[in-house]
């Protein structure tokens, strides 16, 4: 028996998909927000609480005023499984469908989204514009409708994607505790983590992929128990994960985890393909149904699923970034939570590339560091009234290389940027009593709240990667590397995967 077949019209797709990426750049999934409350509710390390509480704000507050929970909008994956009695009325392919949506999504007027894709990645790596091309994995299957997953997935949490060709042997648990920890905190968690045993290397990497669009289920798992070796697997992975002590940003705490998730595929007798690709704290991902009735519009939730939180500036330092001196700086220490007022620098990859090969080769550079601080951020377009986009931070570790050239030749004082530093770069910060400040990765809105002027100052062409000067009031902060090199994303860790050992960690029902 066949079945009936179903006109799917071109236009209603592209619209679909256009307006499920808008839908997500906003709305966190609600299983994701309901778990990280909950894991708020918990969470007994105060940098970790401090850093959930920031996240579930900047959530209710995107929710509320329909602006891109992170800075970093994505690359776009989308997962399609095309029914076989399905008949086109289009004039283009399905991927140059895929494509018109998420050019329509991301240029969108009212929330104009970030472009971060760019093409000769080996080479020139000039930005295409729009953030397409999409990556679009399809399979046709029995039916008559379109399945379609569409996610957003940040270059943070993408960059910590491992994989590795274990022997039969080896252990699957063991791997992954030993390659956690050297993720540090750039993806950002608490997230999840997707998990693809079997099959060949890519098809290990698309199972990890795939697993991270299902929802958070593990408080229902416990609680019935584990059915087969896999439901085993991820409660195992789950607890031993959270035990590590990693904590929400990599400060340190009870929660690094919402959810292990694992899919499998037979593999050659050989083999033992494992990938693991984490999903960060700006969870965007979304499913619909295409059935030839016309574009589909995702129901958006109920602001009752978010917590009620504000942010409480009263517990923070405040410092004044166009007077603040070495000896005031070093008198801060690891924990601390700045808020900071004043002119504040930016600059990232592109930037900072070009403003060593100025040193390099003896030039001025076009603004001066002497004693500033540099905020390694590339901030959305602004809308309507305001003066900049969501603007938070991005992975500082892709700085390190720079960082002692910069702190050296320019005077710089202090960097802000999100998740740890390496050894190089912390021992530049040692030898030159400078300091590192974390912003929380995930909060991007909330932080585009406390900048109150924007102005780009030099490489005006490299788009968002520009530098600016930001006129920040309260923007919140945590010292991270003091002026003696003792880092946050060290002891913090550490502290909490002793104190793990003593508390008996139980997740409730969310």
């Amino acid at each position: 028996m066949t079945s009936t077949a179903t006109v799917v019209r071109q236009d209603d797709f592209i619209q679909s998909v256009a307006d499920a990426l808008q839908y997500i750049s906003y709305y966190h999934p609600v299983d994701y927000i309901r778990n990280l409350a909950a894991a708020w509710e918990r969470e007994e390390s105060p940098a970790a609480k401090d850093a959930i509480a920031q996240i579930l704000i900047n959530s209710r507050m995107c929710a509320e005023g329909h602006r891109p929970i992170c800075q970093d909008t994505g690359i776009v994956t989308v997962f399609l499984r095309i029914g076989m009695d399905i008949r086109w009325d289009a004039t283009m392919g399905v991927e140059d469908m895929v494509n018109e949506g998420v050019r329509r999504a991301y240029n969108h007027p009212d929330n104009k989204l970030r472009a971060s894709v760019l093409a000769d990645p080996a080479g020139r790596r000039r930005n295409t514009g729009d953030n397409t091309p999409a990556v679009v994995n399809m399979s046709v299957v029995h039916g008559n409708t379109v399945d379609v997953i569409v996610a957003a997935k940040g270059g943070g949490s993408e960059a910590k994607s491992k994989f590795a060709m274990l022997n039969p042997s080896d252990s699957i648990v063991d791997w992954v505790l030993k390659t956690v920890p050297t993720m540090g905190a750039g993806w950002c968690p608490p997230g999840m983590l997707g998990i693809g045993i079997g099959g060949t290397a890519e098809k290990a990497m698309l199972l990890a992929k795939e697993a991270l669009m299902e929802p958070i289920d593990i408080v229902d798992l416990k609680a019935r128990g584990p059915s087969n070796r896999i439901e085993e697997l991820r409660l195992e992975l789950f607890d031993k994960v959270n035990a590590l002590g990693i904590g929400a940003q990599g400060l340190g705490g009870l929660t690094t985890v919402l959810d292990i998730k694992i899919r499998d595929y037979p593999t050659h007798a050989a083999n033992l393909p494992v990938a693991l690709i984490p999903n960060c704290a700006a969870t965007r991902h979304a499913h619909f149904v295409l059935d030839g009735s016309g574009p589909v519009a995702l129901e958006p939730p109920s602001l009752e699923d978010w917590p009620k939180l504000t942010y409480d500036a009263s517990k923070g330092r405040r410092v004044d970034l166009d007077t603040v001196t070495r000896e005031e700086v070093a008198g801060w220490k690891p924990g601390d939570v700045l808020l900071l007022n004043g002119k504040l620098l930016t600059g990232r990859d592109a930037a900072h590339k070009r403003m060593v090969e100025m040193l390099d080769r003896g030039e001025t550079l076009p603004v001066d560091f002497a004693g500033r601080f540099i905020y390694y951020v590339g901030p959305v377009d602004p809308v309507r009234d305001e003066v900049v986009g969501p603007a938070g931070p991005t992975t500082a570790t892709r700085m390190d290389k720079f960082t002692r050239q910069m702190l050296e030749q320019t005077g710089l004082l202090g960097m802000v940027g999100k998740a740890e530093r390496g050894p190089a770069a912390i021992e530049a910060i040692r030898d030159h009593r400078a300091v590192y400040l974390m912003a929380v990765g995930g909060s991007a809105y909330l932080v585009s709240k406390a900048i109150r002027a924007a102005r780009v100052v030099a490489f005006e062409d490299l788009g968002m990667e520009a530098i600016y000067e930001f006129e920040v009031r309260d923007m919140p902060v945590t010292v991270a590397v003091d002026v003696t090199g003792e880092s946050v994303h060290v002891t913090g860790p550490r502290e909490w995967q002793a104190r793990i050992g003593g508390i008996p960690v139980v997740v409730e029902a969310a």
